[in-house]
């Protein structure tokens, strides 16, 4: 097992051409959000945009579209009709399989709810998308159910379930899971070939094929609902632009846990928001910047 720190960062984040524009910095579709969870689709879209990526396209029902709007100006939103319970549906999986194709990475999950209408659009996305997907939350659950969907997809698959939610996928107890979570990690990552695992918690681990590495910067003010929607946002949006999908789940990992260290050393953890950890991104980039440059 190998521990994260800031050298990896150095050695793995990817650099900005100076000839870049937003065509060339990577294009990241989002399937997030529902009625009574916009601040999810909010949350992630903001970490996603605050890390780098070149375009957002932002999937989400038509009853969260203007709490969207008003909240990420940066986005392109593209409403959809959804269903009777707020959440996407089966009715809009050809707008989205279509929008995939211009998706160099796709994040699903943040606050999507968790009933057959979401089922049907994982499953769509899965096996349609040929770039990377970094499932979190809702779907993680959508798929504890339906496990089999993993079958269709060919592209790389990037799983982020805190320790309830990796209990569902797995069907290990909370208790054995905490147990030792780094080779729960180990073994399911070995268990299930090509699928990077992050495993949040106190520590949290990532691992592929056997290989964990072990994040321990962060601390318990990151402890509140939403911090996990900005940790997908960061791991999607590195992913986009263009780093290996392994790399960039530990490489947010430890941009996330760096950020909100900042945000307690500044607000306390116990008055500190996940949306102050976005905020304080920008400090954590500006230290790569200045390493790499």
């Amino acid at each position: 097992m190998i521990r994260v720190d800031f050298d990896y960062l150095e050695r793995h984040f990817p650099r900005r051409p100076a000839d870049a524009h937003k065509g060339t910095m990577g294009t990241l579709v989002s399937l997030t959000g529902s009625f009574g969870y916009a601040g999810a689709a909010i949350l992630s879209a903001k970490a996603a945009l605050r890390s780098g990526v070149g375009l957002h396209y932002q999937v989400l029902p038509e009853s969260i579209y203007p709490l969207f709007g008003a909240s990420v100006r940066e986005s392109v939103c593209v409403p959809v009709k959804g269903n009777d319970l707020g959440t996407l549906c089966q009715a809009d999986i050809p707008a989205v399989t279509t929008l995939l194709t211009k998706a160099t990475a796709v994040l699903i999950g943040c606050g999507m709810g968790n009933n057959e209408s979401t089922a049907a659009m994982l499953k769509a996305a899965l096996s349609s998308a040929d770039c990377p997907l970094v499932i979190d939350a809702d779907g993680i659950n959508v798929l504890a159910r339906h496990i089999h969907y993993l079958g269709s997809c060919q592209s790389d698959i990037i799983l982020t379930p805190h320790v309830r939610e990796f209990s569902r996928l797995s069907g290990l107890s909370v208790g054995e899971i905490l147990h030792d979570p780094a080779k729960t990690a180990e073994d399911y990552s070995i268990e299930h070939k090509g699928i990077t695992l992050v495993l949040k918690g106190h520590r949290t681990y990532i691992a592929k094929d056997g290989e964990v590495y072990e994040n321990i910067a962060g601390n318990s003010g990151m402890a509140k609902g939403g911090s996990g929607d900005v940790l997908a946002g960061v791991i999607a949006s590195l992913t986009a632009q263009g780093a290996v999908p392994f790399e960039a789940a530990v490489m947010g990992v430890h941009i996330h846990a760096l950020a909100g260290d900042i945000a307690a050393a500044e607000l306390s953890q116990t008055a500190m928001l996940p949306s102050d950890i976005i905020d304080c991104l920008p400090e954590v980039y500006m230290k790569i910047e200045d390493a790499i440059n």
